[in-house]
Order: C-alpha cells, then structure tokens, then sequence
C-alpha cells in the first residue's frame, strides 16, 4: 500500500539522518526544481548527499506534517552545527516530489509566555472547513499583513492567540504591537495551503529593509486565528544564488 505523501517527505527528511537511500526514492530528480537559493541543483545526487549528511550526526524531526492535493507542508525542528526551525513545502506530480521550498531560521525562544518555536498542536481536524479556512486566512493576509488594516485585527484573531514567535506573547495585544512595527512590510502573497484547521502562507516582503520571505502557519477555530507558528528568512542577493529558479 502506498504511503500518504506527507509520510514519504517525513521519511525523506529523516534520511539527512539517518542516510536511508530508499526515502529518496519520492522524489523525481530528472525533473526536481529547487527553489533554495542557497543550494545547487544537479551538483549531487540526493542520496549521495543525504549519506554525507548522515556522518555528521545531525537530528531531523517532522512537528507536524499536512497535505493539500498536491503539496506536502511540514514543520521541522533541524540539529546541524546549529538548532534550526523550518518550514518545507514539495510539490508532487505523478506520484513523485518535483518541487520544493523552503524557510529556515535560527531557533530561539521560549518567549515570554513560555512557547517555544515548535510546541502546539499537530493534527489537523476540521478537515470539512479547509477552504474555508484558506479563504479566510487569505483575507487576513489582505486586510491585515498586506492592507495593514490594524482595525480588523479582532475580526480575525482570538484574544486568547497563543503565539510561538520567539518575540511576541499570547494575546491580541502583542499581535497588534508586533504588525504596528514599521520594519515589517508584507507585500505579495505567493501561496496559501490548507488541511482542515491549519492554513500556511507563504508571503514575499520586507523586514528591516531587508528582501526577506514570509512563512506563517495558522491554526484556526470558528473562522478565528487560535495559534501562530512563523519563520522569516532573510533572502540572499540575486549573484549570491546558486540556482536560477529563484525562492518563491
């Protein structure tokens, strides 16, 4: 019986553990698009570089994995040289990954209410409300990141969010502190994926005055944002890319 999707990326993942050449048989490498800009493509065959990476003792770990028709989401906790929190997205055809994105920050935390980049929940439910739930986050990403229309902020959001930003705190207050901060500018939205309760967007910006990507997870309950997971990644200049394919 052949395994769901998000199952096979969790086992590919855990390969940059533990070097098991099979997991990489999901992905189609003749036709595989890399949107890290960081990483060349064709310079190293996924199991080839899966094994190198595995004698350097890193820890690969799949917090919560979703699929959306033909896209796998996942939020991943990284243990290279340094502890890291990322978000990846492949995109399948055929039965096979051919695409990927990613978003990768340093981990901080816990914040001040005690969450760390990575605790929650991790099942989705509400499986009947996912475009629903795009929809509406979609609209959010509108009116509020994009429109900057901090008077709407409590038609979207709960008063009792819970937040893992490493920055930020539970509640609608630091939402709305955090948004008000003139150094984040969300500008375009690139994607929205969505199983049940959890929406993930993928949005292009400014942070700092800094070309940086925008990834933000959501969970909801009637319609309203209970829970916030993020990562920002800043985006290196076009001649520092090692592929053409570029990060969106």
């Amino acid at each position: 019986m052949t395994l769901p999707n998000k199952i096979r990326i969790r086992n590919l993942l855990k390969a940059i553990e533990t070097g098991e050449t099979e997991a990489v048989e999901v992905v189609n490498e003749a036709e595989y698009v890399q949107h890290n800009p960081m990483t060349e493509e064709g310079s190293e065959g996924l199991a080839a570089l899966f094994a190198r990476l595995a004698k350097t003792s890193p820890r690969v770990n799949m917090v919560r994995g979703f699929e959306d028709g033909d896209y796998v989401f996942a939020h991943m906790e990284y243990d290279f040289s340094k502890r890291r929190i990322g978000f990846e997205v492949f995109r399948f055809e055929d039965g096979f990954a051919v695409e990927h994105w990613d978003n990768i920050q340093s981990r901080e935390g816990p914040n001040r209410s005690g969450h760390s980049m990575v605790d929650g929940e991790t099942e989705a439910t509400d499986l009947d409300r996912t475009e629903a739930n795009r929809a509406r986050i979609r609209a959010f990403l509108m009116d509020v990141l994009i429109g900057k229309d901090l008077l709407k902020l409590d038609h979207y959001v709960d008063p009792g969010i819970v937040e893992h930003n490493p920055g930020m705190t539970d509640g609608l207050l630091s939402v709305s502190h955090s948004l008000a901060d003139p150094g984040i500018d969300y500008l375009n939205i690139h994607r929205v994926l969505a199983e049940g309760n959890f929406v993930l967007s993928v949005c292009e910006g400014n942070k700092n005055r800094q070309h940086t990507s925008f990834y933000d997870l959501f969970r909801l309950a009637d319609g309203m944002i209970v829970e916030h997971w993020d990562t920002t990644e800043t985006i290196p200049p076009r001649d520092q890319w090692k592929n053409d394919n570029g990060k969106f």
